[in-house]
């Protein structure tokens, strides 16, 4: 199996000298995340919080009153007041793409919530632009800060399950559990709804383990609940050298009290079972010697695997990410982890999924099956699962 991700931890990076100077940052858009992400930079002993913006008057009025902080209506207007050296970016999936471009042609390093964009050619527009600027660039895709996923990846590094045949990723959560209402996450165009929202975490760390995807099948976009967009994404992906994968998502599953990822690798020589608690490992008699670990089964706890933060907020890999992007522009780290190169390749996934879902597909009744059924083949009134109205 291909490995092509960098395999560079948080630890890492505070481990490398740095020069003595603060960071000057500005965070776009005050919603839950970048509430979150303020909160933790504004702790942060190399940064100092030069600007916030967001479309809400209201909220800009509070923080300026209680915080003292420069508050602004726009990016231009941030941008046009405040030298900055890099910018965080918290808002609704369809502005990305243009306020990132403005980040990066403003010769500003940019950490970008995830996705990086709604389309693949976006994402590898603003790869390209963050290269040609050498701006340092991140996107949030978290998981790659737990603990028990960065074991995943060390261990497929060290072949601990010899050659990889399969992942399956998973994750279930609470998000749209009503049919009216809801928010910009439960609109396509806004959000990208569950595939682009909640399935590209589990996708990240598919393509982190086994590299690029270069193909897919059989993807299914379900409502449940939302009028506008899927809530429930299922697909099979192929990757290089023969590695096949499945996704398996629903964000309308109330069973689950919060969101939760869970990976399964399967190995000629063992199988690794990951989620943000533990990392679950077996290994046969075939596998190599790995240090700490015996034939057999072996368990490693999140707790254990997982380096102090300087801020506490909802988890240690949010302050670790945030940490990482400003070590990253202190030393010009500018193809680090989750860079939007890499972020860019887990976009074009999600492209080749959304193409997949609404292709014709060959179904019972077509004769020798060879022949895919007529894209109207739905009777009046209702739609078959593969096909988003």
């Amino acid at each position: 199996m291909t490995i092509d991700a960098p395999s560079t931890l948080p630890a890492e990076a505070a481990a490398q000298p740095t020069p003595q100077r603060t960071i000057r940052l500005g965070v776009v858009g005050l919603g839950k995340m970048g509430l979150s992400h303020l909160s933790m930079i504004n702790a942060h002993p190399d940064v100092r919080v030069e600007a916030v913006v967001d479309a809400a008057g209201y909220l800009l009025d509070v923080l300026s009153k209680y915080t003292g902080l420069a508050t602004f209506p726009s990016i231009d207007a941030m941008l046009a007041q405040r030298e900055l050296d890099a910018v965080i970016i918290a808002t609704p999936t369809k502005l990305h793409a243009p306020m990132v471009r403005s980040i990066l042609e403003a010769g500003v390093d940019v950490f970008c919530e995830k996705p990086l964009s709604l389309t693949a050619a976006d994402s590898e527009a603003l790869a390209a632009l963050a290269a040609e600027t050498g701006r340092v660039t991140q996107v949030g895709y978290h998981n790659r800060f737990v603990g028990a996923f960065r074991e995943v990846k060390r261990l497929l590094e060290l072949g601990a399950i010899g050659r990889v045949t399969h992942l399956q990723a998973e994750a279930y959560g609470p998000v749209v559990l009503r049919g009216k209402g809801g928010t910009w996450r439960s609109d396509r165009n806004e959000g990208g709804g569950a595939l682009y929202d909640y399935a590209a975490h589990p996708l990240d760390l598919m393509t982190w383990y086994a590299g690029e995807v270069q193909g897919v099948g059989g993807t299914v976009l379900e409502s449940v609940f939302s009028a506008s967009t899927e809530d429930q994404v299922y697909g099979t992906l192929f990757f290089g050298e023969g590695v096949s994968g499945q996704l398996s998502v629903d964000w309308s599953d109330e069973s689950y009290r919060k969101m939760t990822t869970q990976l399964t690798i399967s190995g000629t020589a063992g199988r690794i079972h990951a989620d943000r608690q533990e990392c679950q490992v077996y290994l046969r008699d075939t596998a190599p010697e790995i240090d700490g670990y015996t034939r057999g089964w072996n368990v490693r706890y999140t707790t254990e695997l997982t380096d102090p933060v300087w801020f506490y907020l909802r988890g240690e890999e949010y302050s670790a990410q945030l940490d990482y992007f400003v070590q990253s522009v202190l030393t010009r780290r500018t193809d680090g982890l989750n860079s939007f190169r890499s972020a860019a390749a887990t976009d074009r996934a999600l492209s080749l999924l959304t193409a997949d879902a609404s292709a014709p597909r060959t179904t019972a009744g077509d004769g020798d099956g060879a022949h895919p059924a007529p894209a109207t083949s739905a009777p009046s009134g209702r739609r078959f699962p593969w096909r988003r109205r």
